[in-house]
């Protein structure tokens, strides 16, 4: 409105101006107008995006205001979980440190426990080693022991046989001699072995070598029992007294008459039966195995030692 006061105060002073600065002068005021209206839109157009502008700016400022307590907000909670966090760092470094110490102190009972199993292992190895040493030496022993409980059964029949045997031969020698049995005769068992006991009166005379002839009777008739028994062992042992015997002829002492008795003896055994003279043995004790000390007359005597042969037994027990 002002432009336009102006306009007119300037059309009336130049009003005296010529046609053509006259028409150029509307045109320019045309111009003008036209400008004016333009720059009125356009301070409209500017008004509004002013105002456009300064709702946004409205906008963006409470987004700001929004945002800076937002952002306080976050920064509370930051410093907040910053805080937890470096706890946590801590918590975690310590956590890790002691995870260091147990796997370090892990290691070391890891390395004692390997070397303990591993000795262990060893030990056991060794153990089981010697178990099998036991078992082959046990699976031996048990075959050692049924192949001894068989030999012990065996010796056990041959023994029992022997035994037997032995019982029979003696009441055979009893029964063929029971005709002397209250002539100074005596048979009896001792220790598996069967003893016949002759005392001298019924053999010899006084201080004599020559069987007398019931003494020849009784031998022989002992010889019969014996002479199929070829499984034995006999021995026939003199002894005497304690009186000395001082000769200048054989015998000259209690040994020599001893031993004189007991080849006399013998002779008349094998004169009257089949015994195997590998079955005899002379043998003389003199005095010193005396059975009475206080009868003499028992001391004088020939005794007809019978064992059974035991070599088929010592060869059982020496495998």
């Amino acid at each position: 409105m002002k432009n336009l006061v102006y306009f007119t105060i300037f059309l009336l002073a130049f009003a005296c101006v010529p046609p053509k600065k006259y028409n150029d002068l509307l045109n320019k005021e045309k111009q003008c107008s036209e400008q004016l209206e333009k720059y009125k839109a356009n301070a409209l157009n500017y008004e509004s995006e002013a105002l456009n502008l300064k709702s946004k700016v409205q906008l963006l400022t409470n987004e700001v205001e929004q945002l800076k307590k937002d952002t306080t907000q976050l920064g509370e909670q930051y410093r907040l979980l910053n805080a937890k966090y470096k706890h946590i760092v801590h918590v975690n470094n310590d956590l890790e440190n002691q995870y260091g110490s147990l796997q370090l102190n892990r290691a070391k009972e890891t390395a004692t426990l390997s070397a303990s199993l591993e000795a262990k292992q060893i030990e056991l190895q060794q153990k089981e080693n010697r178990l099998r040493a036991l078992e082959k030496e046990l699976n031996e022993k048990e075959s050692l022991l049924v192949e001894r409980e068989k030999r012990v059964n065996e010796l056990e029949r041959i023994i029992r046989e022997q035994e037997e045997a032995t019982r029979l031969l003696k009441e055979k020698v009893a029964q063929a001699l029971i005709g002397f049995k209250d002539k100074g005769l005596k048979v009896e068992e001792r220790d598996g072995k069967i003893y016949v006991s002759l005392e001298a009166k019924l053999l010899f005379k006084s201080g004599s070598t020559i069987v007398e002839p019931e003494g020849i009777e009784a031998l022989s008739d002992l010889a019969k029992v014996l002479e199929n028994e070829k499984d034995l062992e006999i021995i026939v042992e003199g002894h005497t007294d304690t009186d000395p015997l001082r000769s200048n002829v054989h015998p000259k002492n209690n040994w020599e008459l001893s031993v004189l008795r007991a080849t006399s003896v013998i002779d008349i055994m094998l004169k009257d039966s089949n015994i195997d003279p590998k079955q005899l043995i002379a043998a003389g004790r003199s005095e010193y195995l005396p059975v009475d000390a206080s009868d003499k007359s028992k001391n004088r005597r020939i005794e007809i030692i019978i064992s059974p042969n035991l070599d088929e037994l010592f060869e059982l027990i020496q495998k």
